[in-house]
């Protein structure tokens, strides 16, 4: 009987040992391996949103917020950071959209990949919807197209200096990511022409 009792405690006192070594510290329902570059989070689904609120908050002119699908590629750059929602693109895109519209600092200029125009309805569930549903979430806002391989080249330029903040989602149509450059919500064009304009004439 007491070797068995000094079993248990043994078999006990290991897993408590062996929890304790876990590399993965776990806040906010955050999960993210000690051991991995820190620009690469992983969220368990829905708790990307206090995730993606801290950050907007650090966000400003010239950063970026890229809603993307399941195939959009783990890039190497510094500035990037990627986190998975585990959810779909529109939930995403709806969250994020809605937080843009009560940010008192930043509002954004909306990129879609031109591609997504010229696919073909067949053979893609979810298409027509997606195209429907997109567009109602984007009319507020700016919206321009580019080829695939351009969006590409600006983040690469954009990544080298300013963040780019990557929520990968479960999103299976393709060319389907939306890429929200972010500009002064209380600044603009116009205004800062005319200041520079008014600099220029006092010289």
């Amino acid at each position: 009987m007491r070797k068995a009792m000094m079993a248990s405690v043994f078999l006990l006192l290991t897993a408590q040992l062996l929890s304790s070594c876990d590399t993965r510290s776990e806040s906010s329902g955050i999960i993210q391996d000690a051991h991995s570059d820190s620009s690469h989070v992983a969220a368990r689904k829905g708790y990307w949103k206090q995730t993606f609120d801290q950050q907007l908050e650090l966000l400003g002119h010239r950063n970026w917020i890229l809603v993307v699908d399941k195939a959009f590629p783990l890039q190497s750059a510094a500035g990037m950071t990627y986190i998975n929602t585990g959810d779909s693109l529109l939930p995403v895109l709806r969250y994020v959209t809605g937080q843009l519209k009560k940010s008192r600092h930043v509002k954004p200029i909306v990129f879609l990949d031109r591609e997504l125009n010229y696919l073909p309805e067949a053979g893609i569930p979810g298409l027509d919807e997606f195209r429907k549903a997109s567009g109602e979430l984007l009319k507020d806002f700016p919206v321009k197209t580019l080829l695939h391989d351009s969006v590409f080249g600006q983040l690469d330029q954009a990544s080298r200096l300013f963040s780019v903040l990557v929520l990968k989602t479960d999103q299976v149509i393709p060319y389907s990511s939306v890429f929200l450059q972010l500009d002064c919500a209380y600044w603009d064009a116009d205004r800062e022409a005319a200041m520079r304009k008014r600099m220029l004439e006092e010289k």
